[in-house]
């Protein structure tokens, strides 16, 4: 049984950093794209993220571009999401998602994942 398991979140203030971790089982990890995906009140889920299978292409949203890092740890199992200088708009459930068959165009397309977290609460005060 394939399971994802954030953890991590929290609540910040503005320019504070968290480090969100996706922990992996029942899965050859090291087979699988990973993305970060987050979804605000009201608001639709949108791609954060992602680190390919090997980690050594990684993808970000405009918005979070040098701010956010992510990473991967392949012998652990674990994908990890640093994110410094939060800002108020980061507030959101942010959730990891994990796909063996995803390419490049489609990274950005939440249906294209066919694995996900529960989610884990960011919140980020002014």
């Amino acid at each position: 049984q394939v399971q994802l398991a954030e953890s991590g979140g929290g609540l910040v203030q503005t320019e504070d950093s968290l480090r969100l971790s996706c922990a992996a089982s029942g899965l050859t990890f090291r087979s699988y794209s990973v993305a970060w995906f987050r979804q605000a009140p009201g608001k639709e889920r949108e791609f954060v993220s992602a680190i390919w299978r090997s980690g050594t292409n990684t993808y970000y949203r405009d918005s979070v571009k040098g701010r956010f890092a992510v990473s991967r740890d392949n012998a652990k199992n674990t994908v990890d999401l640093q994110m410094n200088s939060l800002k108020p708009e980061d507030t959101a459930i942010y959730y990891c998602a994990a796909d063996r068959q995803l390419i490049l165009s489609s990274l950005r397309d939440p249906k294209q994942y066919a694995y996900w977290g529960q989610g884990t609460q960011v919140t980020v005060s002014s």
